[in-house]
């Protein structure tokens, strides 16, 4: 599998992952994918070139011609959300990144913190507005549960909904293990929860096309097969005139010259694919599995009710959700590198945990397993920035929790794409800070995933 953090060039023109999102959205919408604009065959010059079709570069596309009357040109290596946004697991929740509120509280003041967390928000907003506009994604019934993965750590989550309730005013249930399993679901390892009343599950690819049609409709053009490859400036000098310095982009069968760029790869950022975001991020690798349709007697076993989205307390979390057709979607960390990311053992470990959790469930098996990367920023918290001349921008560093933010980070782009002035917080207004010791990035993961086993089980 491609590796971001080895491989120059992510490829081109592969198909989407054999995952169940793009078996059943492919099989289940009609006409299969919205339509693009082909490959790029020709030499173009533009206003705004965004590179990547997923949620963030479709989001800003959509909004730079909606809200500014600028037609961006989208470039998409693959196809549209081939990356991150076709293969995650569908939660949309008022979250991104990893830093808790009370930190960003003690760090920021409240001021700021309630400033992020109205931005998380409006990401979710954002996302049911355009839904409501005719994206059939298939959403699923609103909750989000947290599940304590140990006794100790119930009293965590209630100290948690304490202070988000005293903080926001959230209407947030706290469940005992008896009640989680009466009217939610009987999982093993679950010793209570605290339970949101809005976050949902959907169909994420089914997301993405429905924001690429709202996108073409609206005069966003779309090269699909067409990955930038070699990224050049040039300055052009007319007498009697301003200098102007345009970004060159260059594709197989076209070059595009850009007043201004916009990098919306998060992680399928090929490996020293610009200088502004060299060794800002660190790809990581998620797996899920979906399991056979469960029957309706493992369905009373586990007395599996729920459809919400659900998520437990360890450092190296699981998450789960029971599909429409009543598969289980299960999901958790991958492998360290690419080059190991088709390795079963990954998807039998899940599949191994899933059965922990619903012992009833000992002779299920899997139909789809598939890895992909998500971005992690050092700080745990995305950014939406620019260089200083404000003719690249980007937005990336979800930390695994972008579906819905990604939508409103697309958004705050086209303002500043556009000029618009866009609100104060750190998010907008300071860039990703570079890893130190970069190069050893990876090493640093394994020993957090070492830290992660020891905590999980003993802290």
């Amino acid at each position: 599998m491609y590796d971001p953090l080895l491989d120059e060039s992510i490829g081109a023109n592969a198909p989407y992952p054999n995952s169940y999102w793009a078996d059943v959205t492919a099989a289940n919408t009609l006409g299969n994918a919205p339509a693009d604009d082909g490959q790029l065959n020709k030499d173009i010059e533009v206003d705004v070139a965004i590179i990547g079709a997923g949620y963030t570069g479709l989001s800003t596309a959509l909004h730079l011609a909606r809200e500014h009357g600028i037609k961006a040109t989208v470039l998409e290596a693959n196809r549209t959300a081939w990356g991150a946004s076709g293969r995650n697991a569908g939660f949309i929740l008022k979250s991104s990144g990893r830093k808790p509120y009370a930190r960003m509280q003690s760090q920021w003041g409240e001021e700021v913190m309630r400033g992020i967390y109205q931005e998380m928000c409006a990401g979710v907003d954002t996302v049911k507005s355009l839904i409501s506009e005719g994206i059939d994604c298939d959403p699923q019934d609103s909750g989000y549960i947290r599940v304590a993965h140990k006794p100790s750590m119930l009293k965590d989550l209630i100290e948690t909904a304490a202070l988000q309730k005293k903080m926001f005013g959230y209407d947030i249930q706290v469940l005992t293990r008896e009640q989680l399993h009466q009217d939610y679901m009987a999982d093993h390892n679950a010793y209570g929860a605290i339970r949101y009343q809005d976050g949902f599950g959907l169909n994420p690819l089914k997301l993405a096309w429905g924001y690429q049609k709202l996108a073409r409709e609206a005069g966003v053009s779309i090269y699909c097969d067409s990955p930038v490859g070699n990224w050049q400036q040039e300055t052009s000098h007319k007498t009697g005139q301003q200098s102007q310095t345009l970004q060159i982009l260059h594709t197989p069968n076209g070059i595009v010259k850009a007043k201004k760029v916009v990098i919306a790869t998060n992680g399928y950022s090929a490996k020293n694919f610009h200088p502004l975001i060299k060794s800002k991020t660190l790809p990581v690798l998620s797996q899920i599995i979906v399991t056979q349709p469960l029957s309706a007697e493992q369905l009373a076993a586990c007395n599996f009710l729920t459809s919400n989205v659900i998520m437990d307390t360890r450092a190296l979390k699981y998450y789960y959700r029971k599909l429409p057709d009543n598969r289980i979607l299960f999901g958790g960390r991958g492998a360290i590198t690419g080059k190991n990311a088709a390795d079963p053992y990954y998807a039998k470990r899940l599949l191994a945990v899933l059965k922990t959790s619903f012992p009833a469930l000992n002779s299920l098996r899997y139909d789809y397993a598939w890895s992909g990367w998500l971005c992690m920023s050092l700080d745990d918290m995305p950014h939406v920035y620019q260089n200083e001349q404000r003719t690249v921008f980007y937005a990336m560093g979800y930390c695994g929790s972008g579906v819905s933010f990604s939508v409103q980070a697309g958004k705050r782009l086209a303002q500043k794409v556009a000029g618009v002035t866009v609100p104060n917080l750190p998010i907008y207004q300071t860039p990703l800070t570079t890893f130190p010791f970069a190069p050893f990035r990876r090493v640093g993961q394994w020993g957090y995933f070492q830290y992660g086993k020891v905590k999980d089980r003993w802290f």
